[in-house]
């Protein structure tokens, strides 16, 4: 036979979409429609109900950028269409392609119940399955203009990103509104082709491929263009065989869940991201009362708790949704948060109050950490995720890889103190499923676990900006569900996958299953460690204020009986832990949520400072005595860790500042001597105990240096490798200024560059090993990235970086391109470059990045050459300049800590960084506070709080910082009944009663293990 698969193929593509799917709604009449569009914000929807509305034209453009329309639409069933299916067609001027992108609204019925919501992909409402002619039709939208931010050429400079700088003008036009009747035989036959298009598409050329075109042939020649819905079962039934077919018996299984992953900001402000939710939720319920097995997975517990609060009307639904087992409420955190930059105890929060909500309000609780699209994955969640009571971990960003393809699908992940997880990433790489042929065949292509495992997942619905599962998807999934030369598709709930998964890697034997060790790092989006200095700096400030302010709370109440702010602590955590949304705390969200960002940081500040001076007040009682607060959880300035002790007088230790002849400077003291030049720069940093100076030779340390910053794509997210290639160094200064101010040596540079301009302080203070700089940028720049420099002479072969509850080493070279890779790295408040025997640590209270390079010189001539010297270069990331989404991304002033520490391994390292955040604070009271809680051995402190229960119990959790098992005490300076631990979320743990020995309790970690214990006070 002759070759006319294109021949069909392009008849069966065309006749599906110019006559099959518009005849699917084809006989409509219009409605009438009214309006009134607001004049700012939203209003809730018993309002919106009950505006006055006037006369509107379909075709009158509407909607500027954020603005809201309600829009009454109103009309009757024609007589002679009863009994059939009846529903509302409304196009607000959608672009197909842009669901979630764009203007989207939730439709309700004047008694003010949700129907579902209309968006680009998903523009029908239900009215009547078996329509009364006359019945009357009644339908209210609140519409939102959105604008579209992530165009067709993406990331241009746009100021719709703020309601300050957007455009007033009406930025869609509306194209339909109008009553229809719902053809089902029609939209069951678009499926059926669309289904064997896209099957046929897929498969080699042979006699399944062949049968399924001949079928779509025979299906069209019978079809009457000019009257579809009357030929349509005709076409249906030439297409049955084919469709019935069943698949093989070993074919790949897919488990579908309904998904929307809906951005809790990004392109959107949070405001909206709530519409977003109701809108989405609303369908989700109208589709799972509608369908007999579809389930639909949602993330996130404030999102849920949005709803609650704003949308009572959609909470009702989604309430009775649970309860059905069909809405799951997944991933067991407060928002799919950023994972890298958290603090442990964040990060533990995010737990906690995520399950607590589910249990709170469905008497339930997640099994499996649901994290689809975070920009990387720490080495430290693995454990976290064990002890907060997860069996699984999910996520697909790891396919957006720009080198390396990652080599598992399913398999366990281990972590930096040998935890495993059971970790699945779909082979389809997307967490937005369509059910696409092409979908479906690359999960069965790419599946790199079909040795040992029969299935993946795949998250099925619009996402982003939401809109979820459509009718079309799950029709799909019907048609898939045993069709020959396709996977096998059901909906499933993700715990079932996994539980099978695990039998099947478990079955394979320990030796041959899959596991990766470390972190997952993420080849892509590492200026998200950077962009947005005020949000990652607020963040890290209030992470260390609302631990803090939990100990000295705890402390009170336990030593006075105060009462223990319970309800501000978790408002206040929570609003962090929605701050640490993975596109707000990388720095990747318009230019309106960033705003509220800082400012919203700025709340929690005041929150947590109320809570810390309250409770020290009342632990210190009235009085006039100098006193210092210990805030960190190492001792420090005399006081022990979280400790209350009389103010140090003046001390007759200093250090000194010598002026040199070449203008360069002197600081010194009993550890260090550092010299710098006549601009500010370090040239050398001497430990005097070694006599080895922490500054390669000839080098400077702590230079500025500026780079171009304009990548591939992905402005905010991405840094791409060739911005190595431009650099300039700040090496002029205006001014330097020296002086020895209360025993502190201190010298200011004040340096000018471009349009911006940079102060720095640099002092060194009696007794510390620490060069500390403080450094404020008046910054106005457009696409640049700036770093500073410390070029060090030690060979090291690692570089450790500060991970929650410990760290983690990655090599300094280049040997594969993993490594290669790797060149924009994370870290939190400390890193350690070290050879044997001498180490050089950085500190800061605000930065997340860093980059390691490593130079080598010879040291001499054959035959007789020296020894090589090797220079490892550590450069912090401080500041860039992106343009999209937001145009104005950090400009104006930022202020920046860092430190070099002279003489440090991971313990010095470790104490530094902790306390550099954290100064005592100096108050006047009666008397000092011995610690609730101390620690001894090589145990490191890490919360001190009342459980959550509100019981009164005392929760104290610590763990292992430095990678090496340990033995040590934990002591509670108050009468004890019971000891026990507790999970990382406070639940008892079977057969793990711990007894107390007096105050204390013995404990010993292996390397990097975090335990929590929960103590009952008399």
């Amino acid at each position: 036979m002759h070759d006319d698969i294109t021949l069909t193929t392009g008849r069966a593509t065309r006749v599906l979409t110019e006559r099959i799917w518009p005849a699917v709604h084809g006989t409509s009449v219009p409605l009438d429609v009214e309006w009134h569009v607001l004049p700012g914000e939203p209003i809730p929807p018993a309002e919106g109900l009950a505006l006055a509305m006037e006369p509107y034209e379909v075709g009158t453009p509407w909607g500027p950028a954020w603005g809201t329309t309600w829009f009454r639409l109103t009309g009757a069933v024609p007589a002679e269409w009863a009994g059939r299916t009846v529903e509302a067609v409304v196009d607000l001027g959608f672009d197909k392609n842009m669901p979630g992108f764009q203007c989207e609204a939730l439709v309700y019925r004047p008694d003010g119940s949700p129907v579902k919501s209309i968006n680009p992909r998903n523009q029908h409402v239900p009215v009547s399955d078996a329509a009364t002619g006359g019945e009357r039709v009644e339908l209210l939208l609140e519409a939102a203009s959105n604008p579209v931010l992530l165009d067709y050429h993406p990331f241009l400079v746009t100021q719709e990103g703020d309601t300050a700088t957007a455009s007033p003008r009406p930025l869609y036009t509306t194209r339909r509104m109008d009553l229809a009747i719902f053809e089902t035989e029609v939209h069951d036959l678009a499926l059926d082709i669309e289904v064997l298009l896209e099957l046929q598409a897929e498969l080699p050329t042979g006699p399944r491929r062949m049968r399924v075109l001949q079928a779509l042939d025979d299906a069209l020649d019978v079809l009457d263009l000019q009257r579809i819905p009357e030929t349509a079962a005709a076409a249906r039934a030439a297409l049955a065989d084919v469709l019935a077919s069943p698949a093989e018996p070993s074919a790949h299984e897919i488990s579908a869940v309904g998904h929307a992953h809906i951005d809790s900001a990004w392109l959107w402000p949070v405001r909206e991201t709530i519409r977003k939710v109701a809108r989405t939720t609303s369908s989700m319920a109208d589709l799972i009362e509608r369908t007999d097995d579809f389930v639909y997975g949602m993330s996130s517990a404030q999102q849920y708790a949005w709803v609650k609060e704003h949308r009572p009307e959609v909470w009702a639904r989604i309430k009775d949704a649970v309860a059905s087992g069909r809405f799951l409420p997944l991933g067991g955190m407060w928002v799919e948060s950023d994972t890298v930059m958290p603090s442990g105890e964040a990060l533990a929060r995010q737990f906690s109050q995520g399950q607590r909500f589910f249990e709170r309000e469905f008497g339930l609780r997640s099994h499996g950490v649901w994290l689809p699209d975070s920009f990387g994955y720490s080495p430290a969640l693995p454990q976290l995720v064990r002890r907060a009571g997860f069996d699984w971990f999910f996520t697909q960003k790891i396919s957006w890889n720009q080198v390396n393809v990652f080599p598992h699908h399913t398999f366990w992940w281990e972590g930096i103190d040998g935890s495993r997880v059971l970790t699945h990433f779909p082979p389809m790489d997307t967490y937005n499923s369509q059910l696409s042929g092409e979908e479906i065949a690359k999960a069965t292509h790419q599946f790199r676990e079909s040795r040992r495992a029969t299935g993946s997942i795949a998250p099925v619905g619009w996402g982003d900006g939401g809109g979820g599962t459509t009718r079309e998807m799950t029709g799909r999934a019907k048609r898939l569900a045993d069709l020959e030369g396709s996977a096998k598709v059901r909906w499933e709930h993700p715990d079932a996958f996994f539980e099978r998964a695990r039998e099947e890697l478990t079955a394979a034997g320990t030796g041959d299953s899959a596991v990766w060790v470390g972190e997952l790092y993420l080849e892509l989006h590492r200026a998200t460690l950077t962009s947005q200095h005020k949000t990652k700096q607020g963040n890290r400030r209030n992470e260390q204020l609302l631990v803090e302010a939990e100990a000295w709370a705890a402390t009170a109440s336990a030593r006075t009986g105060a009462d223990y702010p319970y309800d501000e602590l978790d408002a206040l955590w929570q609003q962090i832990l929605l701050l640490q949304f993975h596109d707000i705390l990388p720095g990747t969200s318009i230019a309106w949520v960033h705003r509220e960002a800082v400012a919203q940081h700025a709340a929690i500040t005041a929150g947590a400072q109320e809570i810390i001076e309250r409770s020290l007040r009342t632990l210190v009682g009235e009085g006039d005595t100098a006193l210092r607060a210990n805030p960190a959880v190492f001792a420090q300035a005399g006081v022990p860790a979280l400790g209350v002790a009389l103010a140090a007088g003046p001390t007759a230790a200093s250090s000194t500042l010598t002026e040199l002849p070449d203008g360069g400077l002197v600081l010194a003291n009993d550890l260090v001597r550092v010299t710098l030049d006549a601009v500010g720069h370090v040239t050398s940093a001497i430990d005097l105990a070694t006599g080895r100076d922490a500054v390669a030779p000839g080098r400077e340390a702590n230079v500025l240096q500026l780079h171009q910053d304009f990548p591939n794509k992905w402005d905010a997210w991405d840094v791409d490798r060739f911005y190595r290639n431009s650099v300039t160094d700040l090496r002029e200064a205006e001014k330097v200024t020296a002086t020895v101010d209360d025993g502190v040596a201190v010298v200011t540079v004040r340096r000018q560059f471009s349009a911006s301009s940079v102060e720095q302080t640099i002092t060194l203070a009696p007794g510390s090993r620490t060069l500390e700089v403080a450094m404020q940028t008046d910054w106005h720049e457009a696409e640049k990235f700036l770093k500073v420099a410390f070029p060090l002479d030690v060979r090291a072969e690692h570089v450790a970086a500060e991970t929650q509850f410990g760290f983690h080493k990655r090599v300094t070279h280049t040997n594969t391109s993993w490594e290669a890779a790797k060149f924009e790295v994370s870290m939190h408040k400390w890193l350690l470059a070290e050879e044997p025997g001498f180490g050089v640590g950085l500190v800061n209270d605000s930065s997340y990045a860093y980059d390691v390079t490593r130079e080598v010189s010879d040291g001499g001539v054959a035959p007789a050459p020296g020894a090589p010297d090797v220079t490892t270069t550590v450069r912090l990331s401080l500041l860039r300049a992106p343009r999209f989404p937001d145009p104005e991304t950090d400009q104006g002033i930022q202020t920046h800590r860092y430190g070099l520490v002279v003489g440090a391994d991971t313990a010095a390292a470790t104490e530094a960084g902790a306390t550099f955040g954290a100064r005592p604070r100096e108050l006047r009271g009666a008397t000092g506070v011995e610690p609730l809680v101390g620690v001894a051995g090589g145990v490191t402190l890490s919360a001190v709080k009342l459980a959550d229960d509100r019981s009164g119990d005392l929760v104290v959790r610590v763990y292992e910082a430095l990678g090496r098992r340990a033995s040590g005490t934990v002591t509670v300076a108050a009468p004890v009944t019971a000891a026990r631990e507790v999970s990382l979320i406070e639940d008892d743990l079977a057969e793990v009663t711990l007894a107390a020995d007096g105050d204390g309790v013995d404990l010993t970690l292996s390397p990097f293990e975090v335990r929590t214990l929960r103590f009952t006070l008399a």
